[in-house]
């Protein structure tokens, strides 16, 4: 099982990124995701997941507004399209997957994961 996580870079305070995960998992549309976030120096975070039919979604309180997780289920994908990027935002974010079933505070766990992708690195200049 692989999930390659892309697209991240460097961009200015304000600015926007699209990551995507593409996930080599045999019935991807039974499984949960989620992306979480590390900041150098601080524990990996929750930022978003979405329901193996994507009927639900969670954001994480401090990117409400500003960031949109959603899923193809055709191309393997999810993606996190993150808007008016802050300094703050500034962490690897990785994507997980589990299999589906979870209730939503589950989903906001990092070990209901079984799978994990390599990260991608987000770096928002102030």
């Amino acid at each position: 099982v692989q999930l390659q996580a892309s697209g991240g870079g460097l961009v200015q305070a304000g600015g926007s990124l699209r990551l995507s995960c593409v996930a080599s998992l045999r019935s991807f549309s039974r499984y949960d995701m989620g992306w979480f976030r590390q900041a150098p120096g601080k524990e990996r975070e929750f930022v978003a997941a979405i329901t193996w039919s994507g009927g639900t979604t969670l954001l994480q309180d401090s990117v409400k507004g500003r960031f949109t997780i959603s899923r193809d289920n055709a191309k393997n994908t999810m993606y996190l399209q993150m808007n008016s990027l802050q300094p703050e935002d500034t962490a690897v974010y990785y994507c997980a997957a589990k299999y589906y079933g979870a209730a939503n505070d589950e989903l906001r766990a990092r070990s209901s994961y079984s799978f994990w992708g390599q990260g991608t690195l987000v770096t928002v200049s102030s």
